[in-house]
């Protein structure tokens, strides 16, 4: 029972992680947005690329305590992530629907939690 909390608590910590490191990167390229001359063009694979990488730092940080299962914590790190940005999406806009692009950011949340969990569950 108490190991199933640590593994609750640590895929917790690797979400909430994710979402501090996703604030942190959006407020960087916001800054990037304003003060330079970068197109619109780039800003859905950019927040891309960070959903990405902040889900492949929280779940490695989620998972360098549990040195087991980290494909399946990574993964279930990087579904509830995904899970709850949509969630939220859906809350503000009310136009909110599941197309080809939305699929595969989910795929990719889904893939980089994986590779995190991997990455934690290895380090020494």
């Amino acid at each position: 029972m108490e190991k199933e909390n640590k593994t609750i608590l640590n895929i917790a910590k690797g979400v909430g992680i994710s979402f501090i490191a996703t604030i942190i990167f959006l407020i960087i390229f916001s800054a990037v947005l304003t003060y330079t001359n970068v197109q619109e063009e780039t800003i859905n694979p950019v927040i891309i690329v960070i959903t990405a990488i902040s889900i492949l730092i929280g779940s490695s940080a989620g998972n360098i305590k549990i040195k087991k299962n980290g494909l399946i914590n990574g993964g279930i790190i990087g579904g509830l992530y995904m899970l709850i940005i949509y969630l939220i999406s859906s809350i503000l806009n009310w136009k909110f629907g599941l197309n080809v692009q939305a699929i595969i950011f989910i795929a990719v949340g889904i893939i980089f939690g994986i590779l995190g969990g991997v990455i934690g569950v290895n380090k020494k």
